[in-house]
């Protein structure tokens, strides 16, 4: 069994460093130290996508061991098996010019998002545009009844830091840099309002 220990590290090197071991050892089962909070979430969710059944092996206040097994005859979930369109949102408006008319714009384009098919895989968030998954946001509502509808919301775990809001996310859940960058090369198409 394999163990790498990857506290302090900060997005999106956990998931990368995780990656990097599995890949080149073909590990079938491992041990991985991590912060708790968005390393622990994002090291999950990367191990689960590639077919390993994770559980929590042992925790303490700031870190958290991750068990990983990987299940008989499982194999990485291939996000090429139908069309993926990801919406990237870096900003509260849309557009450029005034900022009033803007917000409403990004109001009226999140609300039609529930109408269109095919709805989009994933809506990202990323610097300022974070500040709409959050609390204090009147659209966090809508987000919501966006991800009832299966549509994932992911914001940047960087930029919640950064806006100091990352206790204060009201839809969705945080991601990182690897599971961003991987989501727009894995999209058949990238809408940017």
């Amino acid at each position: 069994m394999e163990y790498i220990d990857l506290k302090g590290m900060s997005c999106p090197f956990p998931v990368i460093q995780t990656k990097k071991l599995i890949e080149s050892k073909m590990v079938p089962e491992l041990n991985v130290l991590v912060d708790n909070g968005p390393p622990r979430e994002n090291v999950t969710r990367y191990l689960e996508s590639q077919g390993y059944c994770v559980n929590v092996e042992s925790e303490q206040a700031d870190t958290a061991v991750l068990h990983a097994t990987k299940t008989e005859g499982a194999e990485a979930v291939s996000v090429q098996t139908a069309k993926k369109v990801v919406v990237l949102i870096d900003g509260a408006t849309v557009g450029r010019g005034d900022d009033v008319l803007g917000a409403v714009l990004m109001k009226s384009f999140l609300h039609t998002l529930k109408e269109i098919s095919p709805r989009p895989w994933r809506l990202i968030f990323i610097n300022a545009g974070v500040k709409l998954a959050a609390e204090g946001s009147d659209l966090a509502n809508v987000l919501s009844e966006l991800e009832s509808l299966g549509i994932e919301i992911l914001s940047c775990g960087i930029c919640l830091d950064f806006f100091k809001l990352k206790e204060k996310l009201r839809a969705g859940k945080v991601t990182n840099m690897y599971e961003i960058v991987s989501s727009l090369v894995a999209a058949t198409n990238v809408i940017r309002p």
